[in-house]
């Protein structure tokens, strides 16, 4: 993604913009150097070195499981490196189609090609599709691609996102839905450029070379006539990190993210979703430039984008807990507020 960060995170200083990719610009203090490790950011260091702490009972998260969203996103880090078109994403895509199915989800797999910085390269979009008694669409999204870098397994990026929209399709698949849920895991999101160093990932961005699925499948929502009934749409994006918070995106749209925001306070969970701004392009925005009301879920903060570190002892089962059950209760508001004769799930 391409953000462009207004953050409080221990400093406050005049900012300039520098180019990452992860598809990001990120607003950095001017005294701060913007490596892959950020070592000069003591609030960076000290929120690294928080434990993972386990997830609560499922019984207290609105059914959603966080021990076993973990184990999801352990068997996704378990494939090693999973750019697009590697035999590691095919093991990857074919899992979870597997496991969607098991969970009883309507399934469809778009393949198309995409010309890319490294060539043509065959990519794939999985959707699970909730059918509900209203044809408006709730659309939930991830990218479950990683970056080009040799070693990067993509725990946080990548990785975290999608065990957490799969533990809500196993939550919600095969029950009753006021609004159609589709729940869209989405390939080619990252830079495509062949990486030879942490420095180059966190600093090359080209404004074609990235958010391939979602501009695919943005593009064919709208001929299928399909985009038009999305209601709202929510993307995860880094949100395993063991010490979570998730700042507002100033490019979603306002009354979606307001109540995403809402849901968590009401959930005791304002430590996590911060009142600090950042502005991001991710994939997001190709249904935010087609008038598709959108937020974005995610936490950059993070000491260890974009390196060979971004590995499974920096994300925590208690992120991923908190993250789903915002998104399963945000899901419920959203059916409250455009189909207001059902209250929640029946």
């Amino acid at each position: 993604m391409n953000v462009h960060q207004k953050r409080e995170a221990g400093f406050r200083a005049s900012f300039r913009t520098l180019p990452v990719t992860l598809g990001a610009v990120l607003l950095c203090a001017a005294a701060l150097a913007c490596g892959g490790s950020h070592a000069g950011d003591s609030s960076q260091a000290a929120k690294a070195a928080a434990p993972p702490a386990a997830a609560p009972p499922a019984s207290q998260t609105g059914g959603f499981d966080g021990a076993r969203a973990w184990t999801y996103l352990e068997k996704i880090v378990s494939f090693g490196p999973r750019p697009p078109a590697s035999a590691n994403i095919h093991l990857e895509q074919a899992w979870l189609v597997s496991q969607l199915q098991s969970f009883g989800c309507q399934v469809s797999e778009d393949n198309f090609q995409a010309q890319t910085g490294v060539g043509k390269l065959a990519m794939e979009n999985i959707v699970a599709k909730i059918p509900g008694k209203d044809p408006g669409i709730v659309l939930l999204l991830s990218h479950y691609d990683t970056l080009r870098l040799p070693g990067f397994v993509g725990a946080d990026d990548g990785g975290s996102s999608t065990a957490v929209l799969l533990e809500v399709a196993h939550d919600m698949c095969g029950k009753p839905s006021p609004l159609t849920v589709w729940i869209a895991f989405l390939d080619g999101e990252e830079e495509q450029t062949n990486f030879q160093s942490e420095q180059e990932a966190q600093t090359i961005w080209t404004s074609d070379n990235n958010t391939f699925g979602s501009r695919e499948l943005a593009a064919s929502m709208e001929l299928s006539g399909d985009l038009e009934k999305v209601k709202a749409l929510l993307l995860a994006d880094m949100v395993g990190d063991a010490n979570l918070g998730i700042t507002r995106e100033s490019n979603s749209t306002p009354w979606l993210e307001q109540l995403v925001w809402s849901v968590a306070k009401r959930l005791g969970y304002t430590q996590y979703f911060l009142s600090t701004y950042m502005s991001v392009t991710d994939d997001h925005t190709p249904f935010l430039s087609r008038h598709v009301p959108s937020a974005d879920i995610i936490d950059f903060n993070y000491p260890y984008w974009h390196t060979s570190q971004d590995t499974l002892d920096k994300c925590s089962p208690h992120s991923l807990a908190v993250v789903g059950h915002v998104f399963l209760e945000s899901i419920q508001a959203l059916d409250q507020k455009f189909v207001p004769q059902t209250h929640g799930k029946s």
